[in-house]
């Protein structure tokens, strides 16, 4: 084999930083911790962390997509809604990979993981409260840990994602109530008539509201991935699990079936069957 230094590769990393070091490998690849000898916890702990980092980066970009919205910076709201979207493919491909694991695999180490629970992700929690699926009880989880309450108050204090979006149509000139903007939303959004006769005003007359129309399509790509992700979540834990009640507490199969009635942005949706 040849020499990569013959191909100019750098090869010395004594005194430099090396790919590891940029990446904190040390770090990541030893921050799994099986509490069994359960072959299949290993797939385990790294599906749920590695869905984490994707989430970490998921918040990053509806963070920005929100500052960019507030100043009318609809190029790269695009973009950003766009890469939101598709990681959220990336967190839906993970529960083909999960999948691989049998109930009799899960049985092995399932009483060890105590009354720790997905239910808790406080990622997981902000991604919904930047959407719009505010419900404050759903902080009590948290209520443990100060810091985690601390950020989830904060996210509650910024207008959500839907919020934003319905502020800048309102600056274009569009109908919108008040009270759905002003102030940031402490429930969960539900459908407006108003909203909803705006919406359809833009999807009947799209080459005016060019932008608008554009950005509804964007929303509704990530909601579509949003409720495929709820999907996979709810057979993937039937099929491991059957309709047991979750480690968290949670009626497992049956919590997770009322999840998927949830709508981030309903009007969206309903205004289809009338257009």
């Amino acid at each position: 084999m040849s020499d990569p230094r013959d191909m100019g590769a750098e090869t010395d990393f004594s005194a430099q930083m090396s790919y590891g070091d940029y990446l904190s490998l040390d770090t990541l690849l030893t921050a799994q911790h099986p509490i069994s000898d359960a072959p299949d916890e290993l797939l385990f702990i790294i599906q749920h962390q590695t869905s984490e980092l994707w989430m970490k980066l998921m918040l990053s970009e509806l963070n920005a997509a929100r500052r960019a919205m507030a100043n009318d910076r609809m190029a790269e709201v695009f973009k950003t809604l766009a890469r939101v979207s598709r990681i959220m493919e990336q967190l839906n491909s993970a529960w083909d990979v999960l999948r691989t694991m049998t109930p009799s695999d899960y049985t092995t180490f399932r009483d060890r993981l105590g009354r720790s629970s997905g239910f808790q992700s406080l990622q997981y929690r902000l991604i919904e409260f930047a959407l719009g699926n505010r419900n404050l009880a759903m902080m009590r989880p948290h209520a443990h840990d100060n810091a985690a309450t601390a950020v989830l108050t904060d996210e509650c204090a910024r207008l959500s994602l839907y919020q934003e979006v319905l502020a800048y149509a309102a600056r274009q000139g569009m109908t919108v109530p008040d009270g759905l903007i002003l102030q940031p939303a402490t429930a969960a959004h539900h459908a407006d008539p108003q909203v909803q006769g705006m919406w359809l005003q833009v999807y009947r007359d799209t080459t005016r509201y060019w932008t608008l129309y554009e950005l509804a399509e964007k929303l509704v790509d990530l909601e579509d991935y949003f409720r495929r992700w709820r999907f996979n979540h709810v057979t993937t834990v039937e099929r491991v699990i059957g309709f047991k009640r979750g480690t968290g507490g949670t009626g497992g199969v049956d919590y997770l079936k009322k999840m998927l009635e949830v709508e981030l942005f309903p009007e969206l949706w309903h205004m289809r069957t009338d257009l």
